[in-house]
């Protein structure tokens, strides 16, 4: 098969199919999305070596006797050790020994092949295309914003950062009927939020104001500095960006106004699911450009230009 195998360079190249482990499925690429994790990863993001890739829809091929056989796809990308304390506490996601698709010890999405464990797995409704399904993973993340940092509907949101992850997180607080506003640096990106009745600005023409929660989307260290100097005392900043590098932080931002700083990372998968299949959110208008796997590095490099948004790889 063919695939982008990362080593502090990332080339293409023809190797075996994955052999399928216990319990786990092979899955048929058909599309893949880059991330902007994706981008970090290049840069030495969580010292990766191998496959990369997350984002993905595809279709089960094996083994035989699997009931998903012939099933389109979409997967979870933590694997647990499914033994350890944090596992047995219901935080498998969190598991020390945890490995995750294409960012941490196993192959990812950048290939014409994956395996995955059959529990990682939700079946694709017939109903959802693929260049629509494909955005379940980085979905599934925005609405995490959610369960990080519960809003109640009169508060003030700010969303920081207009790329996928940032537009993604607009439309879904939008839909929850949030007082939803979005700062960016596109205007063409600002307008993709607007049908969900998202208030947009331009970073450096942002309203004056405090929010009660911002979320920090950037991509970017200077997000950060944003963030804290727009959120109320006693209000929460959730931070979703993950890159490479590390962030100057003083402590008195948080302790003298009493802010909370959230993490947040996955989310629900059957959720993404059902917003995507019921049609109360469109991703594919982020979609900037589909390259075929034999274009992926071309692709990647495409995918770091200042502006582009969603850059798909279409494995078969």
């Amino acid at each position: 098969m063919q695939a982008l195998i990362f080593d502090h360079n990332l080339e293409l190249k023809e190797i075996p199919r994955p052999a399928i482990g216990p319990g786990e499925a092979l899955v048929r690429v058909r599309l893949a999305g880059i991330c902007r994790t994706d981008l970090e990863v290049l840069r030495g993001y969580h010292s990766f070596r191998g496959i990369p890739g997350h984002e993905f829809v595809g279709e089960v091929v094996g083994p035989p006797e699997s009931d998903l056989v012939g099933q389109r796809v979409v997967g979870e990308i933590n694997i647990p050790c499914g033994v350890c304390p944090r596992c047995r506490r219901g935080l498998a996601r969190h598991c020390r020994e945890r490995r995750v698709l294409g960012l941490r010890g196993h192959d990812g999405a950048f290939a014409q092949y994956l395996t995955l464990p059959r529990d990682n797995l939700h079946p694709v409704p017939d109903a959802l295309t693929d260049d629509a399904a494909v955005f379940t993973e980085p979905l599934a993340a925005a609405l995490a914003v959610s369960e990080a940092a519960p809003a109640d509907l009169d508060q003030r949101v700010l969303v920081i950062g207009d790329g996928t992850l940032g537009l993604l997180i607009s439309f879904t607080l939008a839909l929850r009927g949030l007082n939803t506003h979005l700062a960016g640096h596109y205007p063409e990106h600002l307008r993709l939020a607007e049908p969900y009745g998202v208030k947009t600005f331009l970073e450096n023409e942002l309203a004056s104001g405090e929010f009660d929660l911002v979320v920090e989307a950037s991509g970017s260290p200077g997000g950060l500095d944003l963030a804290l100097d727009r959120v109320r005392p006693r209000g929460t900043v959730v931070l979703k960006s993950t890159f490479a590098g590390c962030v100057p932080l003083d402590p008195a931002l948080l302790v003298v106004p009493e802010v909370r700083l959230v993490g947040s990372r996955c989310g629900p998968f059957p959720a993404a699911l059902r917003l995507l299949t019921q049609g109360w959110l469109d991703p594919r208008p982020l979609v900037s450009r589909v390259f075929p796997l034999s274009q992926g590095v071309a692709a990647l490099d495409w995918a770091r230009q200042k502006g582009v948004l969603k850059v798909l790889l279409a494995a078969s």
